[in-house]
C-alpha cells in the first residue's frame, strides 16, 4: 500500500510538471504573439527580469508547500534565466533555455538529490524485532509453536524451517507474522 502511495505522488508530481510546462509554453506562445509582456499591467511595462524573479518566487513557494524535490529546478532555471535575460535574446528563445535547463536539472540532478537527501526508513516497533537474538524458553516442534524471550518480553515462535529447536538454544528473529516470531538458530 506504501509503495502504491509513492507512485502514486511520483506520477502526481510529475504531472504537475507536464502542466506547469504546458502552461508555461502556451504563456511563451501568447507572449510572441500579441508582446504579452507590455500589456501584463495597466501601470506599464514589465521587465522580462522581473517575470523570471516572479517565476523563481511561484516555484519556490510551490516546493515549499510540496516538498518533492521537483518544482526546485524550474526555480533554479529561472534563476539562471534572470541574468541570461541581460542578454539581447528574444522572450521565446530564453523561454526555450529555460525549458532546456529545466529538464536537464530535472533528469540528470533530481535522482541524485533524492538519494542524497532520502532519510532511511526508521523501523520502529515489530519491524526492529527482525535480525535481533532470542532464547528458547519452551521447546518449538515441528508442528507446534514455542516460547522465545525478546527484549524482556514473552512471544510465541515457530521455526523458520519447521525443524526442532530445544529449549535454552540461542535463535534469530527472521520476520513476525501476527503475533507469532518466525525464527532460526544460531549456528
Amino acid at each position: 500500500m506504501i509503495k502504491l502511495h509513492v507512485v502514486h505522488y511520483t506520477v502526481f508530481r510529475l504531472y504537475s510538471s507536464v502542466f506547469i510546462v504546458r502552461q508555461c509554453v502556451l504563456l511563451t506562445f501568447a507572449y510572441s504573439r500579441y508582446k504579452l509582456s507590455y500589456m501584463l499591467f495597466s501601470f506599464g511595462y514589465v521587465s522580462e527580469h522581473w517575470i523570471w524573479v516572479a517565476l523563481v518566487v511561484i516555484f519556490v513557494v510551490i516546493e515549499v508547500c510540496t516538498l518533492g524535490l521537483t518544482t526546485i529546478w524550474f526555480a533554479l532555471a529561472a534563476f539562471v534565466m534572470i541574468f541570461l535575460s541581460f542578454l539581447p535574446i528574444p522572450f521565446v528563445y530564453q523561454f526555450i533555455i529555460f525549458l532546456v535547463i529545466s529538464a536537464v536539472l530535472l533528469i540528470f540532478t533530481r535522482p541524485v538529490a533524492v538519494k542524497k537527501f532520502k532519510s532511511g526508513k526508521v523501523k520502529t516497533n515489530v519491524d526492529s524485532l527482525a535480525g535481533m537474538n532470542a532464547l528458547v524458553t519452551r521447546e518449538i516442534g515441528e508442528f507446534n509453536s514455542g516460547e522465545v524471550k525478546l527484549n524482556g518480553q514473552i512471544w510465541t515462535a515457530r521455526s523458520e524451517d519447521s525443524s526442532v529447536i530445544k529449549e535454552g538454544i540461542r535463535c534469530e528473529v527472521v520476520r513476525i507474522e501476527g503475533v507469532q516470531a518466525i525464527v532460526r538458530p544460531i549456528q
